[in-house]
């Protein structure tokens, strides 16, 4: 029969023992995780899409951006730009971003009533807005690139102090939503769909209850 001094000793000695295995194993997990290839492609994968993202100050950035990954980097990126470029005239009306993101065969699968078709219509609805809301902008808040699909979600802002349908703005805030689906097959834009929260934007000018 063991001592009271050895049954304690021996269960010191075991509990040291799987403290140290514990420890031990946890260092292993560790390494194999930092060792592990399938880590390696995830931190790649995250990694992705913001490679692509052209960091020029003048562009707007996406605040979410998903990739299709089998695109290529060379062409994702081409699309990336693109974007930027398109929505950087959208949140400065300077067209010289238009001419670069649209071609110049461009049609508007969902022209509104009133819009010229081709390059000159987002120029013409740009104008029209800034008449009413000088200080537009445009957040490019999630962009999704499939194919040759750009599906974007858009977030306009300003204020009315400009005149809009024979009303007067008064400083009023102004904050609506659009989704844009653009179809590039090539280099450069060439037909698009829209939906813009007009309901919102015409409450918020006034001009409807």
């Amino acid at each position: 029969m063991r001592s009271r001094t050895t049954t304690t000793a021996l269960r010191a000695a075991l509990a040291l023992a799987a403290a140290a295995a514990l420890a031990a194993g946890t260092t292993a997990a560790a390494q194999a995780r930092d060792t592990d290839p399938r880590a390696d492609r995830h931190r790649a994968d995250r990694a992705w899409p913001q490679r692509l993202v052209d960091r020029s100050p003048d562009l707007v950035r996406p605040g979410s951006l998903t990739v299709d990954r089998t695109l290529g980097e060379h062409r994702a990126a081409e699309l990336v730009r693109l974007t930027q470029q398109l929505y950087t005239f959208w949140n400065t009306g300077r067209t010289t971003y238009l001419d670069a993101a649209v071609d110049p065969a461009f049609r508007d699968r969902t022209l509104p009533p009133g819009r010229p078709q081709g390059p000159t219509g987002p120029a013409a609805a740009s104008r029209a807005f800034r008449a009413a809301v000088p200080d537009l902008t445009c957040e490019l808040a999630d962009v999704m690139i499939s194919g040759d699909r750009i599906t974007a979600r858009l977030v306009f802002r300003g204020h009315f102090t400009g005149t809009f349908d024979g009303h007067h703005g008064q400083g009023q805030p102004v904050e609506f939503n659009a989704i844009d689906i653009q179809h590039a097959p090539g280099p450069r834009i060439t037909e698009d769909w829209h939906i813009e929260d007009n309901q919102t934007l015409l409450r918020q000018l006034g001009t409807t209850s």
